[in-house]
């Protein structure tokens, strides 16, 4: 397709928020703010901040040229870059596709959970009642009503990956839902996606205001944030609080699906994606501290109300169980009769047993939760406790599916854009192809609604772009840096922006980076091998809670698929280049002999 017929972004501004839209994703939610609690609150940020410009800034910045010199989605990019690197572009092909087949699963999630808030009573807020009618469900006392509702009545979870069952009715209509609004957003291609992020990537700041205020106003927000801010230091010593630094930063920004790298190829020739690389970098992780902020005023909030209805069941307990009068005990200095009664009294004390909870606010905030569960249980439980809770479901539902919605856009471009640059679909309408597309995967994603969907969806997370994706943009990075040839890159540059990167980039491009994303690569082979056989969380009714399971042979096996299909891309590729162009030289000698 020529130059003059390639479509273009209305503005640099619309290209700019189809970056934001796309990088700012679920994992800014529900990732960042569980690393942060996990690796010692604020001390966390220094690896971070120092993974943003070692390898997030460079790496951004360098899809971003490639695409806008070439023109080209990622397999024609990379095969004109060196014709035995289109299996470059089928890898990010492959990821995205893996990545596309489960990522709606959250936004139907999304919006069961949103169509459930518009009810005087959230369904969430208590369990439900036993058969017999004389109490809550067993399971659902032993789990907690927000995960009772998440586990099994939005996914109607079995016991294992082996069990399954019929689709979830209510979960197909809005998996259903998912995937039409995604084809409506991505009909006429970038014409229609670029004016859906205008409010794809803006609404969702003004829900973060919004709820970092009513955050801030909540009792115990102050314990969240001070958390937060207070920093361990001794977490820069360890590997893995850089390990996950750099993952974090290589994910947020969405390397390597070939997502950036379609984006730009609609750019203007002369567009200034260097000031536009810089800024989404850094919005994306500027949201990422945002939303934590809010998340730990939450996690505050949270904590607080589970430690003083801690302190009223010990004050209920202690009264019920000595002598003692209404008003001698209060949340205040129940903590200090415990250990009074326990001295005076330990004999009787004893008897009490299981019965005396340890009630402490740091163990609260301690407890570290990440992915769905801090998206969909730790933040129902939140609100529930809030005054008009469907006004806050609703508000922080409408954002997850927004934020949802505008990544699947960019995941969706990763994947239309290089296969209508071929000459067989560029004839096929935006339209139709779009359509077929949504429709492939709304069926294959059907799977995800079963009883035993969501270890699938986990098993999908897990390993269906991960390792690929390091070892993508590890090609990616050598290719640019030594066999295309840094001076041949700058030059490009030059040609675009009328100046050469400056040095830190370059020296980013040929030393930095490069050893980061092996040592990085080499971590995930070392940290899977060790690991020894893969495991998930499978969800047990009795106990009420997940425990730790191995993946049966047939899971394992489906791993090692998924690990190997987007990778071995590359190799056959070349392999198929080669010997095609090794049978064309040998024709054309043929040829020229019987001449």
């Amino acid at each position: 397709m020529g130059e003059d017929a390639r479509p273009n972004w209305d503005s640099p501004v619309q290209f700019l928020l189809a970056c934001v839209s796309y990088a700012v994703g679920l994992g800014n939610v529900w990732r960042f703010p569980y690393l942060c609690q996990m690796h010692g609150g604020g001390g966390f940020l220094i690896p971070y901040l120092l993974m943003l410009f070692l390898e997030g800034v460079p790496l951004f910045y360098m899809e971003l040229a490639i695409g806008q010199k070439m023109r080209l989605g990622s397999i024609g990019a990379w095969s004109a870059i060196n014709p035995y690197l289109g299996g470059v572009g089928l890898a990010s092909i492959v990821a995205s596709v893996y990545l596309c087949l489960y990522y709606n699963i959250i936004n139907a999630w999304s919006f069961w959970y949103l169509f459930n808030s518009f009810q005087s009573f959230l369904p969430w807020s208590d369990c439900p009642v036993n058969s017999n009618l004389t109490g809550p469900l067993e399971e659902c006392q032993k789990a907690s009503s927000t995960k009772y509702f998440f586990f099994r009545e939005t996914l109607n979870i079995s016991s294992s990956i082996e069990e399954n069952g019929g689709i979830h009715t209510g979960q197909v209509l809005c998996f259903v839902l998912a995937w039409v609004i995604t084809y409506l957003f991505i009909i006429h291609g970038i014409k229609s996606s670029g004016k859906v992020v205008y409010f794809t990537a803006t609404f969702p700041y003004v829900v973060l205001v919004i709820y970092l205020i009513r955050g801030l106003t909540l009792p115990g927000a102050i314990h969240g944030i001070t958390y937060m801010f207070t920093p361990k230091m001794e977490e820069l010593a360890n590997p893995t609080a850089w390990i996950n630094a750099a993952t974090q930063i290589f994910f947020s920004l969405g390397l390597g699906f070939g997502s950036l790298i379609a984006f730009s190829s609609y750019n203007q020739y002369n567009n200034n994606f260097e000031h536009q690389a810089f800024t989404v970098a850094i919005i994306n992780s500027g949201t990422s501290i945002f939303a934590s902020i809010v998340t730990f005023s939450i996690y505050g909030f949270k904590a607080t109300v589970n430690y003083e209805n801690c302190l009223e069941r010990m004050r209920i307990l202690l009264l019920n169980s000595f002598n003692l009068a209404e008003d001698t005990i209060n949340k205040s200095n129940v903590l200090d009769w415990i250990k009074t009664l326990n001295a005076t009294y330990p004999e009787q004390f004893a008897e009490l047993g299981n019965k005396v909870e340890d009630c402490d606010l740091n163990d609260e905030l301690d407890t570290a939760v990440e992915g769905v569960g801090l998206a969909f249980i730790v933040y129902s439980e939140a609100i529930q406790n809030m005054p008009l809770p469907q006004l806050w479901s609703v508000l922080y539902f409408i954002m997850l599916l927004l934020i949802g919605l505008g990544s699947m856009l960019g995941n969706m471009t990763a994947i239309t854009t290089p296969l209508r640059d071929l000459k067989i679909l560029s004839k096929v309408s935006n339209e139709v192809f779009n359509g077929i597309l949504c429709l492939i995967f709304l069926l294959l994603g059907l799977a995800f609604t079963t009883p035993s969907g969501n270890y699938w969806f986990t098993m999908f997370n897990d390993y269906g772009a991960s390792f690929s994706l390091l070892f993508v943009v590890l090609i990616e990075i050598i290719t640019v840096s030594y066999l295309y040839g840094i001076k041949r890159f700058e030059k490009d540059i030059e040609d675009m922006l009328g100046h050469r990167p400056n040095w830190y980039l370059k020296i980013m491009w040929m030393i930095v980076s490069p050893l980061l994303l092996i040592a990085l690569f080499i971590f995930y082979i070392v940290n899977y091998i060790r690991g020894g056989t893969p495991t998930y969380q499978a969800w047990d009714k009795e106990l009420g809670k997940t425990v730790v399971t191995d993946y049966p042979i047939f899971g394992q096996v489906f791993i090692a698929i998924l690990l190997a299909s987007a990778v071995s891309c590359v190799p056959l590729t070349a392999l198929y280049v080669y010997c095609t162009n090794r049978k064309h030289s040998t024709s054309i000698k043929e040829s020229a002999i019987s001449a």
